[in-house]
């Protein structure tokens, strides 16, 4: 089905309002029992659709290929696939029905933009603990704060049976990643004509939320450590963010600090939140961009919409390979398309709009998130005359390693100016996303960034 339905999932019209009724429970055990049966372990449809142009999900890649070893930039399990068909300008009327308004306007917008679109490849897998901690979490774990927080969850998706949008926008949220991390994430933001100049971010984090053993409610309200060091060009290097991101906004907002290189001090960073401008990032990006949408989410009114089958970035191996140059991905306007791939696939429609009285540099954006992982793929960003405005996208891969799906370029394209910013460009470098890095809270306190500044 190519237009946006309401599945037998989905709650009435106006469930977005949290009421007590929320609070509770999300699903009872019978319901549950649904998931690994007629629900994949995550929640989505396990069946493909009537016209078989999406497949049934099997379980996703169980395995990484023979030759893959850690610390390797992943091979292509679908290198042998081919483009079932292209779009472009000239043919975009007979595709409208699965795409977004900011993707068709970026078909308007720039000429020799371009989707090839592949075999559907449901590629999508997580950890067994965490399909048996979401099958948990699905009878316990409950929304708080109006929707601010949640509780009585553990280490797997918190409702994978989602009954309203903050459901769906904390999966996303919570998604496994592995428990700690560092990765490469420099970033380009090019000029209209492609001239960009690379800017060298390194990144580690550490998810208490997923150490086995630790539940939402021993984590003493910290969902993740992150820390950001930029490394060049030299006008930037040495400065340090250092946030520890809440699980509950409203009980403790978001820390942050910063480390000026030229003051040589650590001060406090209120700003880092909302649509306060990103770092490095030429006010392309908002803070609350990071991830596709990260951070608290008081400022929007927040609706499911319902699924659709939409093209959308998936198993995009070919852009995250260290054979391929980000000289090669940069293109003016947008990346490369030679080196991105489109596949058929249902998602999630999530509207957010601006609160009465609340400020944020948009006015509304439309989440699309994959069925099988609850990555955010896409978002449609709106200026304050309702205007199309920027379109963001995650181009993803399956870390089969760990496993978890998850990006491995960000892009976020302003249609104003004919720029884009695109990160986690880390092809260039000694490796991809290192799961393996060991990190302890101590690593990221707000003394320990002295020390990781470059002066």
């Amino acid at each position: 089905m190519n237009t946006i339905h309401k599945t037998a999932l989905a709650v009435t019209a106006g469930a977005l309002a949290l009421s007590a009724g929320v609070a509770l429970a999300t699903v009872d055990a019978t319901r549950a029992a649904q998931l690994g049966q007629s629900l994949t372990p995550v929640g989505a449809e396990r069946a493909g659709n009537a016209a078989g142009t999406i497949p049934a999900w099997e379980g996703g890649i169980t395995r990484p290929p023979a030759n893959f070893r850690i610390g390797m930039f992943h091979p292509d399990p679908f290198a042998a696939d081919r483009p079932k068909f292209s779009i472009t300008h000239a043919n975009l009327a007979q595709h409208r029905a699965n795409m977004s308004p900011g993707q068709i306007a970026m078909f308007e917008r720039y000429p020799t933009f371009r989707m090839d679109v592949y075999p559907t490849r449901r590629s999508a897998s997580f950890p067994q603990r965490i399909y048996d901690f979401t099958r948990r979490n699905a009878t316990q774990c409950r929304l708080v704060a109006d929707g601010e927080g949640v509780q009585n969850c553990a280490e797997g998706f918190p409702f994978p049976i989602p009954q309203n949008a903050h459901h769906l926008i904390w999966n996303h949220k919570l998604k496994y990643k592995g428990v700690s991390g560092r990765r490469w994430a420099n970033r380009v933001a090019p000029t209209p004509t492609g001239q960009f100049q690379l800017i060298r971010l390194r990144e580690r984090m550490l998810g208490l939320y997923y150490k086995p053993g630790n539940t939402t409610e021993t984590i003493n309200n910290i969902l993740l450590y992150f820390k950001q060091e930029v490394l060049g060009p030299a006008r930037l290097a040495g400065q340090v963010l250092l946030v520890h991101e809440s699980l509950n906004a409203v009980a403790a907002p978001r820390q942050a600090w910063i480390y000026n290189p030229g003051q040589r001090r650590v001060r406090r960073a209120p700003n880092v939140a909302h649509d306060n401008p990103a770092t490095a990032s030429d006010g392309l990006a908002t803070n609350d961009m990071t991830d596709m949408f990260n951070g608290a989410m008081d400022r929007f009114e927040w609706t499911k919409v319902g699924k659709r089958e939409m093209f959308v970035p998936y198993n995009s191996y070919k852009a995250h390979s260290d054979n391929t140059r980000i000289a090669d991905l940069v293109r003016p306007g947008h990346l490369n398309p030679d080196f991105m791939r489109y596949e058929l696939h249902r998602v999630w429609v999530v509207e957010a709009r601006l609160r009465a009285g609340a400020r944020h540099i948009k006015s509304r954006r439309t989440f699309y998130l994959d069925e099988d992982s609850y990555q955010i793929l896409k978002i449609d960003h709106y200026d304050g005359q309702g205007n199309i405005w920027r379109v963001s996208e995650a181009p993803s891969i399956n870390y089969y390693e760990v496993p978890t799906f998850w990006s491995t370029i960000e892009v976020h394209y302003d249609l104003r100016s004919g720029r884009y910013l695109a990160g986690l460009l880390d092809n260039e470098e000694d490796r991809p996303f290192d799961f393996g890095y060991p990190a302890t809270p101590a690593d990221f306190s707000p003394q320990s960034l002295r020390a990781a500044g470059v002066r």
